[in-house]
């Protein structure tokens, strides 16, 4: 009987240097081996993941074991771990993600009447975003200032569509609603996904769904890039929490993981020497940022955390204004870059 979990084993474990690559930076192949410190990505020699063999067995290609601890497992459990996803089936997509297959494909499934694009790639976010308007006077502008978020419409990666499918999970029917669009580009400028928020037919608000935000397409080490970096970063979690660092300090350089699993595994950029990382006050939000904080610690990046008094930074924007949000961040700069709070 055919099994999608293990359809998706055996495809990483035959790509199994293409994942230790990915999720494993730290370590390096040698011989059949690929070799890291541990699960964190810590440099090292305990933790060895096979590179070749069979499909199945204790000598399988993309099993491990870390000589230190006896953890052992597969890839799957390597991408969990790094990405500090929980939820089985977006651990799934995640792993076809990474493998450029994300939809599932069930042998001797009658072929479609219409073969149609695959709905979960970068090319389908490309198109979302190129059938998408620049934010200033739509509903997404309307929903970023109900929120205190002012500067939205100067930001070229975002973008609002005014009839954005929707389904949530077990309707059969998907329906158009407004939704904000975010481009999550790479390193060199590339359009890899795209993240929707669908929102209320007046824009005060999200839309009344279950699902009210959704990503597509490639996202792993990839982000939100709200303002270009320079020597400095500042990377977060949400889109609004990260328009509200914008807020109180304008001009500063400014992204958006999206999740607390891809904050921890965002690709840092050549040239910066400063990282900031704004935290959400719960646990997935602080133990991202520690695996982030190492990642840059290991690459010579000085690293500081900004923790906002309430329960993200949009949250502190809407209590106390930007002007308290301002002299609240003052304290968590670096004194060689205080300045830029005066933007």
């Amino acid at each position: 009987m055919y099994s999608e979990t293990e359809d998706v084993i055996i495809a990483l474990a035959e790509n199994a240097e293409s994942v230790c690559r990915a999720y494993l930076p730290a370590g390096r192949r040698e011989g059949s081996y690929w070799i890291v410190g541990d699960l964190q990505n810590n440099p090292g020699r305990s933790l060895f993941v096979r590179l070749t063999g069979s499909a199945s067995g204790p000598g399988a290609a993309g099993k491990f074991t870390d000589a230190a601890t006896g953890e052992h497992g597969d890839l799957l459990d390597i991408i969990r771990e790094r990405t500090g996803i929980s939820r089985f089936p977006d651990l799934l997509a995640e792993a076809r993600a990474h493998l450029g297959r994300p939809q599932p494909v069930i042998p001797d499934a009658p072929a479609p009447k219409k073969a149609k694009a695959p709905g979960d790639t970068p090319a389908a976010a490309a198109r979302l975003f190129a059938a998408s308007v620049p934010i200033a006077g739509t509903l997404a502008d309307t929903y970023l200032r109900s929120r205190g978020l002012t500067h939205g419409g100067t930001m070229s990666a975002l973008r609002f569509h005014p009839k954005c499918w929707h389904r949530d999970e077990g309707q059969t029917r998907s329906i158009p609603r407004p939704a904000l669009i975010a481009a999550v580009t790479d390193g060199a400028g590339g359009l890899q996904g795209a993240h929707r928020t669908w929102l209320a037919p007046d824009g005060q608000g999200k839309a009344a769904v279950v699902t009210q935000r959704r990503a597509m397409g490639h996202l792993l080490g990839n982000a939100v890039r709200l303002t270009p970096h320079d020597d400095i970063l500042v990377v977060g979690e949400g889109i609004e929490t990260m328009l509200s660092l914008i807020e109180a300090m304008p001009g500063l350089p400014v992204w958006a993981a999206l999740s607390s699993g891809h904050l921890g595994a965002v690709l840092l950029p050549e040239g910066v020497q400063r990282l900031y990382i704004a935290i959400d006050r719960d646990p997935a939000g602080q133990r991202a940022a520690e695996r982030l904080r190492a990642r840059a610690t290991e690459v010579g990046i000085g690293c500081h955390v900004l923790e906002p008094r309430l329960g993200d930074f949009n949250d502190d924007l809407r209590a106390t204004g930007k002007e308290a949000l301002r002299q609240h961040l003052a304290g968590q700069f670096g004194p060689g870059d205080r300045h830029r709070l005066s933007g």
